[in-house]
């Protein structure tokens, strides 16, 4: 289904649903905001011009998230993305605790920020990361422990509680 053919505010609806959710993927990936908007105004373009018929609501969400994740993919490995700026306030984080492990998150490199942030902040299995990824789910969870394990020895080194 295009969304092309409906109403505008059927369009809106579909906006609202789900741009909280591929906005925090898209910032927690490219790491700062503008380029997360990018992403975000590229991904509901995408939609509006080539949208599959979704089966639910849950493969609705899958598809939208797998073109953020390809889209922040394909902007990182251009050449003139060279710039790395910090994670502004805009993201959500409790208290200096969660504050400065978001940090932490967000200091590691792509590939590990991807599958952290799709596995405990969007909720995703390894399986399901695998499928949005394109990648194997055995690479899912290594880059997971590896990621883990990268945030545990920062952390223990800055004597903080690591869950």
């Amino acid at each position: 289904m295009s969304y092309r053919s409906c109403r505008p505010t059927d369009f809106e609806a579909f906006v609202t649903r789900h741009e909280n959710s591929l906005f925090r993927a898209a910032l927690a990936i490219m790491g700062n905001v503008s380029d997360a908007e990018d992403i975000l105004q590229e991904t509901f373009l995408r939609a509006y011009e080539k949208a599959p018929e979704f089966a639910s609501d849950k493969h609705e969400r899958a598809w939208l998230m797998k073109v953020a994740v390809n889209l922040c993919k394909s902007k990182l490995r251009s050449p003139w993305h060279r710039r790395r700026v910090e994670l502004t306030e805009s993201y959500p984080a409790s208290g200096p605790e969660q504050h400065e492990l978001l940090e932490q998150v967000m200091a590691l490199p792509p590939k590990y920020r991807t599958v952290i942030h799709l596995y405990y902040y969007e909720g995703y299995s390894a399986k399901e990361i695998s499928e949005l990824t394109g990648q194997k789910e055995s690479t899912v969870r290594s880059h997971l422990a590896r990621a883990r394990q990268k945030l545990r020895s920062v952390l223990e080194e800055e004597d903080y509680e690591v869950i």
